[in-house]
């Protein structure tokens, strides 16, 4: 039993004596790890990396403040910027504003309590497109003259209900009660114009006039000529010519003098016949022509109608 036992003791002591041979084996088998390898960024590679990482930094402070200067400045907010402001109706702009290329817009309109102003240092011009881009209309306020380019233009009331003039290639059509002219040299119409009535102020005096051409008045039912208070004077150069094609030429008034007529004389002469005579007739040759015949017990219209040969 002692004997067993000694050898157990005996073979765990070589057991032991291998195990550490082994491992001191195995430890004279590992390499040396002498050498250490540093970890990071040293030198001029980290200084490089804090000053990109300075400078962005400086560059975003700088960002925001101009960021926050340039809303300061502008006045920028949820509603839209400054005097302009932004809704679901569209855009208002309040004060003046300035634009200085196109504006393309469907409406302007003013605040009910001030007026619309469009100013320019040189000329305002409304341009109207159709659909492919071309102009049709045009609108164009300068400082010497307005100037509108249209095939027709039409002015309404303020209610929008009756046209008051309308103006078109053809023709110009005017539906106001009264179109008064105030000038010192009146109207000028360079063809012919149809109304139903011409009329002066009652202090005032209304003169047709045709200085180089012929003034024809023509009516289909009639033309009326009348002075309520005042005196009524025609005159021509050449003729004075009165025709009604199926009426009469009515001349109604409590004296009528028709001054300058030719004396019709066929004996005497014509002073002998103004200072034996006062009063005389008057005759009508059958061209319509008018002259004076010495009135005696009957007409002397036939006696003295050689002045009719020369008419």
């Amino acid at each position: 039993m002692e004997q067993s036992a000694t050898l157990d003791i005996e073979a765990l002591k070589v057991t032991q004596f291998q195990f550490i041979l082994a491992s001191q084996s195995l430890h004279l088998q590992r390499p040396a790890c002498d050498v250490s390898y540093p970890v990071g960024l040293y030198g001029w590679r980290k200084r490089s990396l804090y000053f990109f990482l300075l400078l962005l930094l400086a560059t975003m402070i700088v960002n925001l403040a101009l960021t926050v200067w340039i809303i300061k400045v502008m006045n920028l907010s949820m509603d839209g910027m400054g005097n302009l402001h932004l809704s679901r109706d569209g855009i208002r702009l309040e004060g003046i504003s300035e634009f200085f290329l196109p504006l393309y817009v469907n409406e302007i309109q003013s605040r009910k309590d001030s007026t619309l102003a469009l100013r320019s240092e040189k000329n305002v011009t409304l341009d109207v497109r159709n659909e492919r881009g071309q102009l049709t209309s045009q609108l164009t306020v300068g400082p010497e003259a307005v100037e509108v380019q249209c095939q027709r233009l039409q002015i309404r009331n303020k209610d929008g209900d009756r046209a008051l003039l309308t103006a078109g290639e053809d023709e110009l059509l005017m539906t106001t009660e009264k179109f008064t002219v105030t000038g010192s040299e009146g109207a000028v119409f360079g063809h012919s114009v149809e109304t139903p009535l011409i009329q002066a102020r009652s202090s005032e005096d209304v003169k047709l006039e045709s200085p180089t051409r012929t003034l024809t008045m023509e009516a289909p039912r009639g033309v009326e000529v009348s002075a309520a208070q005042g005196a009524l004077k025609v005159s021509s150069r050449k003729d004075l010519q009165l025709e009604s094609t199926e009426g009469e030429i009515l001349l109604d008034a409590s004296s009528i003098q028709l001054g300058g007529l030719p004396l019709g004389i066929y004996v005497l002469s014509p002073s002998q016949a103004a200072r034996a005579h006062t009063i005389y007739e008057v005759c009508v040759c059958p061209s319509g022509k008018v002259y004076l015949s010495p009135a005696e017990s009957s007409s002397t219209c036939q006696t003295m109608s050689n002045i009719c040969l020369w008419s």
